[in-house]
């Protein structure tokens, strides 16, 4: 829940607060209003997240992200979008950058395998990864880059996924280092100025491996990797 003191249209705080790998990656972007846009997506995936966790049983989780593919539904077929902070950045951002939809409505169907109660295996984990961490990072390359690599892209936003999976919900063996290995692999070649948008895979494998990679050593990871331009 947000803190009573928070402004819930300061969606930069928002973001800082409850996604900060991603917020830490934003900063490297020169551009005030591109750098806003990509908060305006992660305001969105975090939206969504919530649905599934803070729905008190699976059918008002479906309610909630049926109430998200419907402003989607107002900002596509550009009708007055609904007043939410993250609602009306989201319709600014799409209008301003002509973003696609499907990565949008991709992060919509990724939430509805986390209203079943069984724990996911490996396929549909990395399914879940490339319609979470990677349909968002599409998004924000397009933001930045509209000629990014849109394979490599997916595939960096699916490594940083996946390693948050391996440090939180008891992914773990051979098989999953291996696919995080192949996830990172797919994310060479992400152009320099759409890198922001992934840099904050970087922090996938420490993550995997149960480190907590915060503060100062976050940063640095995330300029070594902006430098060398990979992650």
């Amino acid at each position: 829940m947000m803190a009573l003191e928070d402004d819930p249209s300061d969606l930069d705080a928002l973001v800082r607060r409850v996604d900060p790998d991603r917020w830490l990656s934003s900063r490297f972007v020169a551009d005030p209003a591109a750098r806003a846009d990509l908060i305006a997506i992660y305001a969105y995936d975090y939206e969504l997240a919530r649905a599934p966790r803070t729905a008190s049983n699976p059918l008002l989780g479906e309610i909630r992200l049926t109430w998200w593919r419907e402003v989607l539904d107002e900002i596509y077929e550009d009708r007055p979008v609904r007043r939410h902070p993250t609602a009306e950045a989201l319709a600014a951002a799409v209008r301003r950058r002509g973003l696609a939809r499907a990565p949008l409505e991709a992060m919509i169907d990724a939430r509805y395998r986390e209203l079943e109660p069984e724990p996911m295996n490996l396929p549909e984990a990395l399914a879940w990864a490339e319609g979470t961490g990677g349909a968002a990072a599409q998004a924000a390359a397009e933001v930045l880059d509209r000629s990014a690599d849109a394979a490599a892209v997916r595939s960096a936003g699916s490594a940083w996924a996946i390693g948050r999976l391996m440090a939180t919900a008891g992914l773990s063996g051979a098989d999953s280092r291996a696919a995080l290995d192949a996830a990172l692999a797919g994310a060479r070649g992400v152009s320099v100025a759409a890198f922001p948008a992934v840099a904050h895979a970087a922090l996938s494998r420490p993550r995997s491996k149960g480190k907590k990679v915060t503060g100062l050593t976050a940063r640095i990871r995330l300029l070594l990797a902006v430098l060398r331009g990979r992650v």
